[in-house]
Order: structure tokens, then C-alpha cells, then sequence
């Protein structure tokens, strides 16, 4: 309790020249990239201005109770899928990007500033628990906050190391840290939003359109409950957001494995190339990897994806299997 209390004073009293600290000290180690490891974290514990953001929910097995028995020192918590991350637009679509009015309410009331640097936790158990990393790591960086980072493997890979008495070698703090409210200021980067429109001109443009849903939807056997049709966008390639994992879990493929998977798929590293799913939750582990692991700035994400796609009527799609 008492380091608690004194990383949140560290970082009340942190102001401007805090913050000017909290950038040296990042920079004393390893730069934060897009993804940062386990060592990094316990490298950086208690650094002014890093903020952990745990989003451990169901989508991961997992809930804030679990937040609350343990966490990453000095760790904030959000619920992903309850706090206003997505919300459902005037149309009906689910999982959309709110107005930016409102994501600097929700980032700024959590105690997160434009001179954080965040790093963003899930539970790490599987692809879909890291796609709400990637999802709002992709927020913030519409936003046009890049100091930004996803904890590699998750919370899985933090609890992971043990003593021989089987007790977690990594510190952990119970209860809730709050930080006090501050203000967020967003720099939108509307160049990084795909409406449905945009993604009608790139099929008649050839623009490669990458489906990272799993195989099975993406074929039209199935399709998610949201869906109003099945099927896929017409001459979309299919790279599963389980591939993009080890295993299907929380740690990234390295670099080498993931070239080698976008060839498999026919998926470019480099150009063009809109990510999409269901509601751009698993597209956001697709683009992470094209745009922020691989280096393709070309790379941009649709966040409508199938749900708003398929329930216009006048929008084609393609059932690569035809069941009926």
C-alpha cells in the first residue's frame, strides 16, 4: 500500500518537469517500442509519467476482481468493454470509435496525460484478450498519442515467473490505484479512419483487403451473431488473428514467423492494405502487426468492419462456401 501511495504522489507532483524526468528516465533503458517485454516493465517500475493500464475482462477469461487481488504496481484499471473504448453510432454499428470529445474525458479522468506514456495490459491468454490492447493502443494513436505501448504476453507472462515455493517472483500490489483526473487533448489523425464509403472505392481500386477474422467466418461456414450476412468482402485474403499469436495466445509472433505468415496468406508486408473483421476488435491485432511490428505505414484499420458492411443490402459480398 505504501508504494501505491507513493507512486500516485510521484505522479500528482510529477508536473512538466516530472514529466521531463519520466522521459529520461525511459530513455536511460531500452526505447518502449510498440510492444514491451516483462523485464522492461520491472525495469521501469516507478517511473513518473508511465502509466500501466490493465483492461483484464471477459474477453480474457478475466475480470477487475482479478485486477483487484493483483497487479503491476501503480497499475490503473478500465473496463474495456463497459467504459466508452467502442460505443454503437447513430447507424446502429457496434464497437465503433467514439467522438474524440469523449475519449479525452474517459483518458484524462483515468489520470492519463499527454505526457504519458502508457503500457497497455490484458490478461494475455489469447489473441482476442490482446486485440483489446491493440484495439486501444490503435485509439490512442488516432488520437495522436504515441507514447504507447502493449505489455508482450500480457498479465500471463507477468505472473508467470515463480520461486520454487510457487510464489510470483514479479512485484504485485492489491486494491484499487486511482490517479487524480488531468487533461487529455487529442490530435486526431483522421487519416488513420476508413468509412464503408472509403472501403467501397478500394475494391474497385485493387486495394488489398485483409480479413482477420477466423477462417471458418471468413469462408461464410459461420458468422458472428452481429453479422447480417456471411461471407467476406470480395477478394478479401484471410490472415486469422490466431495466427498473428503464439499459439492463438498473448505473446506476438517474432518477425521472421510473421513475414513468413503473410506470405502463406498472400498478405503484403508493404502498401495498401485495410485491416477488417467483425467490429475492428481482431483487424486491430492485424493492423498492429502490418503497421506498428512490420513497419507499413500504408497499413490503416476499418472499423465498421462486417457488422456495418453486411447490413447494407447494397454493399457485395462473397461466400467463398456455399452451405444453402
Amino acid at each position: 500500500m505504501r508504494q501505491i501511495l507513493a507512486i500516485t504522489l510521484a505522479l500528482v507532483l510529477a508536473g512538466p518537469a516530472g514529466a521531463a524526468r519520466a522521459a529520461e528516465s525511459l530513455a536511460a533503458g531500452p526505447a518502449p517500442g510498440p510492444l514491451v517485454d516483462v523485464a522492461w516493465v520491472k525495469a521501469n517500475l516507478g517511473t513518473p509519467g508511465l502509466v500501466f493500464l490493465d483492461l483484464r475482462g471477459p474477453l480474457g477469461g478475466a475480470s477487475k476482481a482479478d485486477y483487484l487481488q493483483a497487479h503491476i504496481p501503480g497499475a490503473i484499471y478500465s473496463d474495456y468493454l463497459k467504459d466508452g473504448w467502442r460505443i454503437k453510432d447513430k447507424n446502429g454499428t457496434v464497437g465503433m470509435l467514439p467522438p474524440a470529445a469523449r475519449l479525452e474525458k474517459l483518458i484524462g479522468g483515468l489520470g492519463i496525460a499527454n505526457d504519458s506514456h502508457v503500457v497497455v495490459v490484458t490478461n494475455g491468454t489469447s489473441a482476442l484478450a490482446m486485440a483489446a490492447a491493440t484495439r486501444v493502443y490503435w485509439t490512442f494513436k488516432v488520437l495522436g498519442h504515441d507514447q504507447i505501448s502493449v505489455l508482450d504476453g500480457g498479465m500471463a507472462a507477468y505472473l508467470r515467473a515463480r520461486d520454487k515455493n510457487k510464489k510470483p517472483v514479479n512485484s504485485l500490489e492489491s486494491g484499487a490505484v486511482r490517479l487524480p483526473p488531468t487533461t487529455f487533448q487529442a490530435a486526431l489523425r483522421a487519416d488513420m479512419l476508413v468509412s464503408k464509403e472509403q472501403v467501397k472505392q478500394a475494391l474497385g481500386a485493387g486495394t488489398v483487403l485483409v480479413d482477420n477474422r477466423p477462417n471458418n467466418q471468413y469462408l461464410g461456414v459461420n458468422k458472428s451473431g452481429l453479422a447480417k450476412r456471411y461471407g467476406t468482402l470480395p477478394g478479401a485474403r484471410n490472415l486469422p488473428e490466431n495466427w498473428i499469436t503464439v499459439n492463438g495466445g498473448g505473446t506476438f509472433r517474432d518477425r521472421a514467423t510473421l513475414e513468413k505468415l503473410y506470405a502463406a496468406a498472400g498478405v503484403p508486408t508493404g502498401g495498401v492494405q485495410i485491416n477488417f473483421c467483425n467490429t475492428g476488435h481482431w483487424a486491430s491485432l492485424g493492423w498492429f502487426v502490418s503497421h506498428e511490428l512490420l513497419g507499413n505505414r500504408e497499413a490503416r484499420l476499418y472499423d465498421g468492419s462486417i457488422v456495418e458492411w453486411a447490413a447494407d443490402a447494397s454493399a457485395p459480398m462473397e461466400r467463398l462456401v456455399q452451405l444453402d
